[in-house]
């Protein structure tokens, strides 16, 4: 296909500008994304070394279970496998980043100027060319226009060499316009084969990291899958134990923690001291009070009445209900203070106290306690207490809202189990029992009705009131 100069001359410079205008900004934006692109690779290896190691942690707790420890060991097996994968891409975008993108960069810099100087000087050697041709063009006019005259054959010499220099120059053109366009082709082809070289490399690079990787990943995954393909099937060492607890054993019973510390209380803390060798002295107003102090243990209604005293001075039945850790101990409240003196075994207290009695027997009128709000022990005269009685506290719930009543019935309902999700079987579905509806209606046990303000105003509230006996000293709770 034949071209004119002129068609050949606008080819070179279009191609010039291409490069200058397109392909380097080109490369430009290339560079950017090829940093924003390493350094997304980067935080994905971040992330992703970061998962496989929560995937090795879950491994180190499942190596310690008897069940899963094979499991366990592929986990971390697989998560030490992957990390290496990742190190591995890693690496090959460093070199992408350090053969390729950082390449282009330096690259894209010294063309930039290269092009420009390039193009520049391919433009003024045309115009001074181009310049030429047209002043000898100019002199061949006039040579002609003055050949027209009287003496035309004094300027055929000078006709004859004017047109063999515009002939020169002509040829001298066209081949520096085939040489540019030639150079400026070239110029273009070069940039082209240098990137597409590059990316070559880089694909090499990417082919041997798969390669790597598939090699890595291929070598265990089959042992892997074993491991996993039956999740029902337990180690012979689980199955031995399991087996082991089926079979009957003969129980060797233990004595009961409470009952030895109870055991070590007592014969440790509760030894007293001799009792006062004279007999207490009995106040002149205690007949105004009813002596209702105990002078024999209390536990006489769970145990047998029959009582031998140890080695302790302790009653056998004492004795034994101290070993049970007793449910209720003898209480007394004084009604006269008591002075100890210098008597460190006597026991000083106020009118009003509470003395718990840690020997249940009277000796000589004296009683032997620990007075409850200072924790001392000692001996005092059993005239000068009675017997403390608590009082019974009638605890009342009031409901108001029919659904708190039925969250307070103390009603079990049973546990649904949702189906299970790591099985593919259906065939177990839940099944939501019908449950019967509590009693939404209650009275006092005296059977008055409940006034209307105890439903908070409300027609459709249901009012429940539950008696409770309770020992506790506590306001009652409404």
């Amino acid at each position: 296909m034949s071209r004119t100069p002129e068609d050949v001359n606008k080819l070179t410079e279009s191609t010039y500008k291409n490069v200058m205008e397109q392909f380097n900004p080109g490369l430009r934006n290339l560079v950017n994304l090829g940093k924003s692109y390493e350094k997304a690779v980067t935080a994905m290896t971040f992330a992703g070394k970061a998962y496989f190691d929560a995937v090795s942690k879950i491994g180190e707790n499942a190596a310690v279970s008897p069940v899963s420890r094979e499991l366990g060991v592929v986990l971390m097996e697989i998560s030490e496998v992957h990390k290496k994968v990742q190190l591995e891409l890693e690496e090959t975008f460093k070199r992408f980043n350090r053969e390729l993108i950082t390449e282009l960069e330096r690259k894209t810099d010294m063309d930039i100027k290269y092009m420009n100087a390039t193009f520049k000087r391919y433009q003024s050697e045309h115009k001074l060319k181009q310049d030429f041709l047209d002043k000898s063009q100019a002199d061949l006019k006039k040579l002609r226009r003055k050949s027209q005259g009287k003496h035309s054959s004094k300027y055929e010499i000078k006709e004859n060499e004017c047109v063999e220099t515009i002939s020169s120059r002509q040829t001298d053109m066209q081949s520096f316009i085939a040489e540019g366009c030639k150079e400026a082709l070239l110029e273009e082809k070069r940039r082209f084969c240098f990137l597409v070289e590059k990316h070559c490399a880089f694909t090499y690079q990417l082919t041997a990291f798969h390669d790597k990787a598939k090699e890595m990943l291929t070598v265990t995954l089959p042992s892997w899958q074993d491991k996993c393909t039956d999740a029902t099937q337990v180690p012979d060492t689980v199955i031995s134990m399991i087996d082991g607890l089926r079979t009957p054993m003969s129980v060797i019973p233990e004595s009961s923690p409470t009952l030895e510390h109870s055991d070590r209380t007592n014969s440790g803390s509760i030894v007293p001291p001799p009792a006062p060798s004279l007999k207490a002295h009995t106040s002149p107003l205690a007949s105004m009070f009813s002596q209702d102090v105990p002078k024999r243990p209390i536990s006489s209604e769970l145990y047998s009445d029959q009582e031998s005293l140890d080695g302790n001075g302790l009653s056998r039945s004492e004795s034994v209900s101290s070993g049970m850790d007793m449910a209720k101990k003898t209480r007394v409240q004084t009604i006269f203070p008591h002075t100890s003196g210098n008597n460190e075994t006597l026991l000083s207290f106020d009118d009003g106290d509470i003395i718990t009695l840690l020997i249940q027997e009277e000796r000589d009128g004296w009683l032997y306690g620990e007075l409850e709000h200072t924790g001392q022990r000692g001996w005092f005269p059993s005239s000068y207490c009675r017997a403390y009685n608590e009082p019974l506290i009638l605890k009342l719930t009031i409901v108001t809202d029919p659904e708190q009543q039925e969250e307070d019935e103390e009603v079990e309902e049973p546990v649904l189990l949702p189906p299970p999700d790591y099985s593919d079987s259906s065939r177990d579905r839940p099944i939501k029992p019908s449950t019967p509806s509590p009693q939404n209606m209650a009275s006092l046990p005296n059977g008055h009705l409940v006034p209307p303000f105890l439903g908070g105003g409300n027609p459709f509230a249901t009012v429940k009131l539950r008696p409770t006996i309770t020992n506790d000293r506590s306001a009652p709770n409404v």
